[in-house]
């Protein structure tokens, strides 16, 4: 029994996030998701092979990490069902700061590489 209740929750909300969610935050979400898998993978790796370049490891997990960081940020600004915590900011200036904090991130994560 409890099987059909935790298929019957996921088919709702599946049913809920496909008809409900703006697409804008639908490629967010594709956009976090392939960012967690990368770091799944690169921490993965690590675990099985070692971390031989460690700054390597270092900078690239920590790169997912912080990636997925920003881009959760920018999927609460753009949300319209948080409209009112981010009233002085528009969707268009949210993703300008995403953009801009992503380039100073990578730029000190080549900087760690070295």
């Amino acid at each position: 029994m409890s099987g059909n209740t935790l298929s019957g929750v996921v088919n709702k909300f599946y049913d809920e996030y496909t008809n409900k969610t703006p697409k804008k935050l639908k490629i967010i979400d594709a956009y976090l998701t392939y960012v967690f898998l990368t770091g799944v993978i690169q921490f993965v790796y690590c675990c099985l092979v070692g971390t031989f370049p460690f700054n390597a490891f270092l900078s690239g997990f920590i790169s997912c990490v912080a990636s997925f960081v920003l881009g959760v940020c920018l999927r609460l600004q753009v949300n319209p069902a948080n409209k009112s915590q981010f009233a002085g900011i528009s969707p268009e200036r949210g993703f300008a700061d995403f953009i801009f904090a992503h380039i100073i991130l990578h730029l000190v994560v080549v900087n760690f590489l070295g």
